[in-house]
């Protein structure tokens, strides 16, 4: 890719390249093949080596847990090309996908759906880049600027790349609990996949997992099989395992027009979302996995072999490594009474942090409104609020507060990336009409 540099810029410029902003590409390619005006100039750029979406937990089996109907492009335009139905098709599987009679497609198999989609995009990619700043160009301020100053740091040095807006889209990013840091033996299940991979096997003897949601338990379940010989102990901070709720009426809450409803609504409404919904995505387990988990441990304590055990409203209050092992201390919320775990392996499946763009903008954050708790004010059209500032800055994440529950998922990434396309453009329009006009 020749990325462009000095003073002529792009329409827009995305920060990171995994589902949302590759999204956002085919929203943008889509409208150009169906309007007259000039196309959309777009680059993208993608701190890893190649297209990957969280390959580290592309463990074997395992499925999507959304529809492939929500996949990139559906629900904004059924008829596109970069739909996982085109996928199939170009592939030579669609019948045979479609008699496995199911609507959601195992992880490995959408990995490589994204992947295909990913490679029509590599004229405006450049991976193994990092942008590192966004600021205002030199000598101009918010109310003269018409273009964003972004450093964009390569194998090759450092590029300067010019965007009239920026999506940023940088993902999640991996928790752990304060004062635990991770290494070869002490892992987040972000990086499950690659650090189990650098493992013998043989040399894992006692392996942990904490966490009480989806990857939690499935990588339970991955290490019981994969480990034979070995104890494995999954620490939750609940109860047990909580099911997720993908039942109709509360997988409304995922439909394009719950945005409207969350965003347009009262405090009171938004409360409500969260207090009935979060069970559909935080901190829970698919009906499957758990009653598998269960039967596992139930058939062993028949055998009376058990090397699946389940220590539940348990907390980790400290972690010390001490050669190969680690010392984990533990805490109940039963009883209060402290123990200790000693393992060859600890997994935290401990969910992600919201993204947080503010050391991205660096300067221009003061430019940024926020609420009263502090966090952002963003339009409806995923854009930063930043008064005095005419270039866009678009968050692809980040707006659970002002969006609500889909603000990072699957679910509705192809209508979101839609409407951020379909700004920039109108917002291009209202720039260059005074021009057509003289």
């Amino acid at each position: 890719m020749s990325v462009r540099t000095g003073y002529e810029a792009y329409d827009v410029v995305g920060i990171g390249f995994g589902p949302s902003n590759l999204s956002l590409a085919i929203a943008l390619e889509e409208h150009w093949a169906n309007a007259s005006e000039r196309p959309p100039a777009a680059a993208f750029f993608e701190r890893q080596p190649a297209f990957g979406w969280h390959r580290s937990m592309l463990l074997p089996s395992t499925t999507m847990q959304v529809t492939f109907l929500k996949d990139l492009a559906t629900f904004r335009n059924p008829m596109s090309r970069f739909s996982f139905i085109a996928y199939l098709h170009e592939m030579g599987r669609l019948a045979r996908f479609a008699n496995n009679q199911s609507f959601f497609p195992t992880r490995q198999e959408f990995h490589q759906y994204l992947e295909w989609a990913a490679s029509g995009f590599t004229d405006r990619v450049r991976y193994g880049a990092t942008v590192e700043e966004i600021r205002l160009p030199p000598g101009t301020g918010p109310e003269t600027a018409d273009h964003l100053w972004l450093r964009v740091r390569t194998a090759a040095g450092t590029d300067t790349v010019n965007a009239r807006n920026v999506a940023i889209s940088t993902g999640l990013v991996p928790r752990m609990p304060a004062g635990v840091d991770r290494d070869d033996r002490v892992w987040h299940s972000s990086e499950f996949l690659e650090k189990y991979g650098r493992t013998k096997p043989g040399d894992l003897a006692r392996v942990a997992v904490v966490g009480a949601g989806q990857s939690a338990a499935e990588i339970t379940r991955f290490l019981h099989e994969n480990l034979p010989g070995a104890e494995v102990t999954s620490v939750v901070p609940s109860y047990g395992y909580s099911i997720a709720d993908d039942t109709p009426f509360a997988n409304q809450v995922f439909d394009p027009g719950a945005v409207d409803e969350y965003y347009f609504g009262s405090d009171r409404t938004r409360e409500a979302f969260w207090n009935y919904h979060r069970n559909t995505n935080y901190s829970v387990v698919d009906d499957e996995v758990i009653r598998d988990l269960y039967q596992r441990s139930y058939e062993e304590e028949l055998c009376g072999a058990a090397r699946l055990r389940f220590l539940n409203l348990t907390r980790v209050e400290g972690v010390k490594r001490a050669g190969d092992r680690i010392h984990v201390s533990l805490s109940s919320l039963l009883d209060g009474n402290a123990g200790e775990l000693e393992v060859d392996v600890l997994v935290f499946a401990t969910g992600y942090d919201a993204m947080e763009p503010a050391g991205l903008l660096g300067d221009l954050d003061r430019f940024c409104a926020r609420d009263e708790e502090g966090r952002y004010q963003v339009q409806r059209d995923y854009r930063l609020v930043t008064p005095g500032l005419s270039c866009g800055i678009y968050l692809q994440g980040g707006t659970e507060h002002s969006h609500g529950l889909t603000s990072s998922l699957l679910s509705n990434t192809a209508i979101r990336s839609g409407e951020i396309a379909d700004s920039i453009i109108h917002r291009r329009a209202e720039r260059e009409l005074p021009s057509l006009n003289a």
